[in-house]
């Protein structure tokens, strides 16, 4: 009896703590983010943290909590090949508008629904419908893609090595007064449009007799280019430890504040302009959870968080109208708005298309033997036959050596 009075007292006493940590043990939901990589405001220095600030958000609107797992891609084909690959899952992706073509066209993206993005109506008119996606429903909008930010690419060169005689159009990328100083994109399509916009060809061709042309003006390039890179350009440009680079205009801005030395501009010949947009890949576990962070997304405060982060241009109109915006800008350099929303410009501007998959293999077949395309000197030579030579030596040594111990 006395045992089972105590049972009962232990009971009462731990049944209080048992609710207590039950209770506390919410479910947590779990949004897979895959962006660009320094292309959010991330809390650093003060700035606003955007995923944070979405989880306090939808914490507050839904009482569910909810935690954003976010990695980032430093190409659209590293980012194509990851999510094809279906080894994971993400629920928003943010690919360049001839991606999406894409990814639309491969069934790799869901459609969205406007019913739970309403922030859409902060998208500017000219950006609504993106020319890379389909308005099947007649909603006003793109059917899988929201745009984030835009912008175009240029050459960035540092002032103190570059004679200021050499600058404006795209031969400053295969001048070999600069060689050992020139950066080159590490990704096909970018690559490719560098030499194509020198060259005046189309970068959307699907005849293979252009592209290797580019094929070849980049071959001319290769033995003065010092390496070709993404993300690592900022620590070769703002270090000095490289002169010229075609790069985007938002990252410039940003090397520029860690060197003054540094300039930038659009070539004449024309250059890419290109659009970022949020996606849902079909993939995706939370399909209204990825548009809920959509939405949050668009709305005033990241939205004019993420523009002062990342210095792209935005195509939404709580960014454009804000002063804290065109200020914050201006703050970087006194023409750096002017920069980003340059008109003339945009007029010789092209987008990026998406291409038969036929071409596609072509062009990754050109950049492989572009990027494997290593002239071997006679040196190398002798030096592989020196180490065969070597190599046989050895092998002739040691079995002799383990006859001669066998025998004794």
């Amino acid at each position: 009896m006395k045992r089972f009075v105590s049972l009962i007292l232990i009971c009462l006493v731990l049944a209080p703590m048992l609710f207590s940590c039950s209770k506390g043990e919410e479910k947590v939901k779990t949004l897979y983010v895959y962006n660009w990589g320094e292309y959010i405001s991330d809390g650093s220095e003060g700035c606003l943290d955007s995923n944070k600030a979405f989880e306090d958000w939808y914490y507050k609107e839904t009482g569910e909590r909810v935690k954003v797992v976010y990695s980032t891609f430093s190409s659209n084909e590293d980012m194509y090949a990851k999510l094809s690959s279906g080894s994971v899952s993400y629920d928003i992706v943010v690919p360049s508008d001839y991606m999406i073509e894409r990814l639309r066209e491969e069934d790799m993206l869901a459609p969205l629904n406007y019913d739970n993005i309403p922030n859409a109506k902060n998208i500017v008119e000219e950006f609504r419908v993106l020319n890379c996606d389909t308005d099947d429903d007649g909603n006003g909008y793109s059917d899988y893609s929201i745009p984030y930010f835009y912008g175009m690419i240029g050459i960035i060169y540092n002032t103190t090595m570059v004679d200021k005689a050499d600058i404006g159009s795209w031969d400053l990328m295969w001048n070999p007064k600069y060689k050992g100083n020139i950066l080159q994109f590490n990704n096909s399509r970018d690559a490719f449009g560098t030499a194509q916009y020198k060259l005046g060809l189309d970068v959307n061709s699907e005849n293979p007799k252009q592209w290797r042309l580019a094929l070849e003006e980049l071959r001319k390039q290769k033995d003065i280019v010092q390496g070709y890179v993404m993300d690592e350009i900022f620590n070769k440009m703002e270090g000095g430890s490289a002169a010229i680079a075609a790069y985007y205009a938002g990252d410039f801005l940003a090397m520029y504040e860690n060197n003054e030395d540094l300039d930038f501009y659009y070539p004449e010949e024309g250059t890419n302009l290109y659009v970022d947009a949020m996606c849902v890949p079909k993939s995706s576990k939370n399909k209204e959870l990825a548009e809920a962070y959509i939405n949050f997304m668009l709305s005033e405060e990241p939205a004019v968080a993420n523009a002062l982060y990342t210095y792209y241009a935005s195509p939404n109109k709580v960014v454009l109208e804000s002063e804290e915006y065109k200020e914050g800008m201006n703050s970087i350099r006194e023409d750096a708005y002017e920069l980003m929303y340059n008109t003339d410009a945009l007029k010789t501007a092209t987008s990026y298309e998406n291409l038969p998959g036929s071409q596609l293999a072509l062009i990754n077949n050109l950049w492989e033997e572009l990027k494997s395309d290593i002239e071997i000197s006679p040196l190398i030579y002798i030096l592989c036959i020196g180490i065969v030579i070597a190599l046989a030596f050895f092998g002739i040594f040691f079995a002799v050596r383990k006859r001669i111990r066998n025998n004794y």
